[in-house]
């Protein structure tokens, strides 16, 4: 992203504080703040955003200014304030008032003296923020209740609790010629794999736009691209204990302020198959629940397309498995069916988003005992239909990767429609075009399907099982860890 022009800040308050309350149209914005100060005969002049300034910090400061017994004619104003006066931990000095206007706007205070070109920056911000709550969509029954939040600084604060590692990188990006958007690239500089990281900061540095009004979706956008490929590249996580994680195992995290999902970069179509809850288990239970949702992770994708090649031809099933087939067919063809059928499952996921909690029971039970029930009693859908694409909505549920399970809900209706106008032919072509999709996607230089194919032993006994702590002393090759070792 292009840097703004600098723009050099004057000696003269009354030159700086007109060009500052022109570009901050202070007249036109009532949450711009800007105060007329003086000091032992000097003048000063204070601009801060309301909803962010920290009215006891600014207060505070200001008492001490006036306590100074410092006298303007024999010290640099400026330069003993900032060393001994002002009580605050985040001070700097600029010259330059487009960064001065990029602070203010950002929420720093900015202190203006008359005489001088230096203007301090005062830290003092207060974000409005809410509670550090376990997210929604990670709960565990055992372990930490905390989760991110929409504030950065809270999020590495978050991670540095748990990762207290002298080489953990916070590093401070800015993006966006509007928005100035504030991002971190956390990593652990031993472990991380270094191409990775200056990979990572070279795109980023790149981005030119506007702002960034999806945050980090955004950034994974701009980072990895692939447009037209359903599969999420990346991780998404609100769990400060999955991104530390991550972190040991050589992962690069990337924190957008305003967003409290972190980016978990490079990942595999297997990590997002996997749950914290996993890891809060004996490793036997750890497994089994494992084994359990990569079945329903499956079953969301290929069960339907199956089912309907029996349904379709009979003859493919075994004399004991006859009961699979399809009973009543209905008033409706059965590839409708199964279309009508997702479209209302997806009608009623986004109308469950835009519901109140409170009335969010009541509209499950409307959908299912209704809808679900009036539509096979008048002959839209068979009581197989509703059978399988409950069970298959089920393991879509059971994905623990939000972005992973749409995707597979793409795949699952794709392959529906390849077997019903392919057949069993087109199932198998269709079954094995997917395999290839996820055999070739890279996430950088990790490949996607790994350790599947490429098939390492090691890994694939890691990802089918969970492995007991103990024994879990590699770190995953795919990422290409500096360090192997754990």
């Amino acid at each position: 992203m292009a840097e703004p022009v600098k723009k050099a800040a004057a000696k003269n308050l009354s030159t700086n504080v007109a060009y500052l309350k022109q570009e901050l149209a202070v007249d036109k914005s009532f949450d711009l703040i800007y105060l007329e100060l003086e000091y032992k005969g000097v003048e000063m002049a204070l601009f801060t955003v309301d909803a962010f300034a920290k009215d006891a910090a600014l207060t505070q400061i200001q008492r001490e200014l006036n306590r100074s017994k410092a006298e303007p004619d024999e010290v640099d104003l400026v330069d003993y304030w900032l060393k001994s006066r002002i009580p605050y931990i985040e001070l700097e000095a600029s010259t330059d008032l487009e960064e001065v206007i990029i602070q203010i706007l950002s929420g720093q205070s900015a202190l203006l003296v008359d005489g001088y070109d230096n203007i301090i920056l005062m830290d003092t911000r207060e974000y409005p923020v809410r509670g550090p709550d376990e997210p929604d969509t990670e709960q565990v029954i055992r372990g930490s209740k905390d989760g991110f939040v929409e504030t950065l600084v809270f999020n590495t604060g978050l991670i540095r609790r748990r990762v207290r590692d002298r080489t953990l990188r916070n590093e401070y990006l800015r993006i966006g010629r509007r928005s100035y958007t504030d991002l971190c690239i956390t990593y652990v500089e031993d472990i991380a794999d270094p191409a990775l990281v200056r990979h990572i900061k070279k795109v980023l540095k790149k981005i030119d736009t506007d702002g960034l009004p999806m945050g980090d979706k955004t950034i994974e956008e701009y980072i990895f691209g692939q447009h037209y490929n359903p599969y999420p590249l990346v991780r998404y996580t609100e769990r400060p204990d999955v991104a530390s994680s991550h972190l040991f195992e050589g992962h690069v995290l990337i924190i957008v302020d305003g967003s409290p999902s972190v980016i978990i970069t490079p990942t595999t179509f297997w990590h997002h198959l996997q749950h914290a809850e996993e890891y809060r288990q004996k490793p036997v239970i750890g497994s089994i629940l494992r084994l359990v949702r990569f079945a329903a992770v499956w079953t969301s994708i290929f069960l339907l397309p199956l089912w309907f090649l029996f349904a379709d031809n009979p003859d493919l099933l075994p004399e004991g498995l006859s009961y699979i087939g399809l009973n009543e067919s209905g008033q409706v063809p059965l590839i409708a069916q199964f279309i009508i059928a997702e479209a209302g499952i997806e009608m009623l996921r986004m109308a469950a988003i835009h519901t109140p909690s409170a009335l969010a029971t009541a509209l499950g039970l409307v959908a299912a005992i209704l809808i679900g029930e009036v539509a096979i009693e008048v002959g839209l859908f068979s009581h197989e239909v509703v059978l399988y694409l409950a069970v298959a909505a089920i393991g879509s549920f059971a994905t623990p990767s939000y972005e992973m399970s749409l995707a597979n809900r793409l795949m699952r209706v794709i392959l529906l429609l390849i077997a019903a106008f392919f057949h069993v032919p087109g199932y198998m072509a269709g079954t094995l075009a997917l395999i290839f999709l996820l055999t070739f996607i890279k996430v950088y230089d990790t490949p996607y399907f790994w350790p599947f194919i490429p098939f390492n032993l090691r890994g694939f006994r890691d990802v089918l099982l969970r492995a007991p702590m103990p024994l879990k002393n590699r770190r995953p090759r795919a990422i290409h860890p500096m360090d192997p070792d754990k």
